[in-house]
């Protein structure tokens, strides 16, 4: 291995390091969203996207993703699903820093429907769909775009004409944004959610919430520059450094534009600067500029830089994705859909646009600097991409999710929706008993069996959750 080799696959590792760190983020950010009781119930959903999804990642999503692409080694690779290195095996050791990056690409798709559907889901219904997004629908999307055997990824019609999303906006935000709908539908809203017009079930804390942006911010730097994959090869540190640029100035654009739309739909003069809708549009201004950014990573070799935008170009990116995501998360509460997180209009919308923007923008070929057929096809091209992205998301998100309610093990009951998921489903409060409300008194409940007169009885180790009117 030479040393150019060890540079870049030292730099994968450490941004993949980075990005993995994002998970603490999603954390803080979906806990702080729902209510206290929801608290431990959120969190063992993210710290389980990660070890789980790990495992399902290794035994059969890479295989799925990128199973054939290496041709030194029995390569068998077709345009609709890879089919080799199930475990890892026959893998070549160069690839294991490939395998890592894309992992937690990986279990960012899966960390997405979590939050969509918090606080009224099951565990077990969560263990299923997320070894299905991580093992199989993820993976398949992966190997349409980014495998060099994909049948998005290869050139049309003898052209130049290829999906261009190198680092997610559809492959990872639009999975997951479309996924988390479906969830959502199936699952239903939350008890009390749009009883009165004006009723909003507020997260427990917002600076919870915000330390989780923050991680987030800092860790798409990394999602974006690192997907650069490259650092010891001439131009490389100034591709990595315009995606930095880019991708504060796209986060720029989006939260002002969200902050300010929010601020004018709640009256100019007497409405609120919200926190909230303020990361939520920093954070979808940085997933649009997922795709314009950087280079491909993956094996098949692209023109360097040809997939890069102005900075100027990357905050009006950001600002429209703002737009966006306000306009999608308007559409979704009067759709009375219940997303606690905003889950599908910060990532399919703004992943949409993003997989748009990227034929517009692109400074070499877009079709605002190349005003010919060429560009227009590819637009073409990469439309009909997102198209085939939402249709094989929807499918498989309907079909996941109805099983699982067809099955009655998708939604808890009512009574242990209103008392909270902590304690019922996971034995482990994450505040004091107070501060759960609903009849809980200062103490723990008692675990001889009997009932404590907090509403909850213990059988065998499991709570039942009953419910006293006041």
């Amino acid at each position: 291995m030479t040393l150019d080799s060890n540079l870049n696959q030292f730099f994968l590792i450490i941004n993949g390091f980075i990005v993995l760190f994002m998970q603490a983020g999603f954390a803080f950010l979906e806990a702080g969203s729902v209510r206290s009781k929801n608290t431990t119930n959120i969190l063992i959903k993210n710290t389980l996207d990660l070890f789980c999804g790990a495992t399902v990642y290794w035994l059969v999503g890479y295989s799925f993703a990128f199973g054939g692409d290496d041709d030194n080694i029995k390569g068998r690779g077709d345009a609709f699903i890879g089919h080799d290195n199930f475990a890892l095996s026959d893998l070549d050791e160069n690839d294991y820093a490939t395998w890592f990056f894309q992992f937690v690409f990986a279990a960012t798709a899966a960390t997405i429907v979590s939050g969509a559907i918090a606080e009224r889901a099951e565990f077990m219904a969560y263990l299923i769909y997320s070894a299905l997004i991580t093992g199989f629908v993820y993976p398949v999307v992966t190997h349409w775009a980014w495998s060099k055997h994909g049948w998005l990824k290869v050139s049309q019609e003898d052209d130049d004409i290829t999906y261009q999303d190198f680092a997610g906006s559809g492959v990872v935000h639009m999975v997951g944004g479309m996924l988390a709908l479906t969830g959502a539908i199936a699952v239903g809203p939350r008890i009390g959610r749009f009883e009165d017009d004006d009723k909003t079930l507020r997260g427990h804390t917002v600076p919870m919430v915000s330390l989780g942006g923050f991680i987030l911010f800092f860790g798409f730097l990394a999602f974006n520059g690192g997907s650069q994959a490259s650092i010891a090869e001439d131009g490389d540190a100034a591709t990595v450094a315009l995606a930095i640029v880019n991708t504060i100035l796209s986060g720029a654009g989006g939260a002002i534009m969200a902050m300010v739309i929010k601020r004018i739909a709640t009256g100019f003069f007497t409405g609120h600067w919200s926190l909230l809708t303020t990361i939520n549009g920093g954070l979808a201004g940085m997933k649009t500029l997922f795709l314009l950014v950087i280079q491909n990573y993956i094996k098949v070799a692209i023109c360097a830089g040809c997939n890069t935008v102005h900075p100027w170009a990357g905050f009006v990116i950001g600002l429209v994705a703002g737009l966006v995501f306000m306009t999608w998360s308007y559409l979704i509460e009067k759709l009375k859909i219940d997303d606690p997180l905003d889950a599908v209009a910060v990532h399919y919308g703004a992943g949409f646009w993003g997989v748009i923007a990227v034929t517009l923008f692109s400074k070499k070929d877009g079709v605002f600097y190349d005003w010919d057929e060429m560009a227009f096809k590819r637009l073409g091209w990469n439309l009909l991409g997102a198209i085939a992205i939402s249709a094989w998301a929807l499918f498989w998100g309907l079909a996941i999710f109805m099983s699982l309610k067809l099955l009655k093990i998708l939604r808890v009951s009512r009574d242990i929706e209103i008392k909270g998921l902590d304690v019922p489903k996971h034995g482990e409060p994450a505040y004091p008993y107070s501060s759960y409300g609903d009849g809980w008194g200062e103490s723990p409940p008692t675990v001889n069996g009997n009932h404590n007169g907090h509403g909850l009885t213990n059988r065998g180790g499991s709570y039942d959750v009953t419910v006293t009117t006041h």
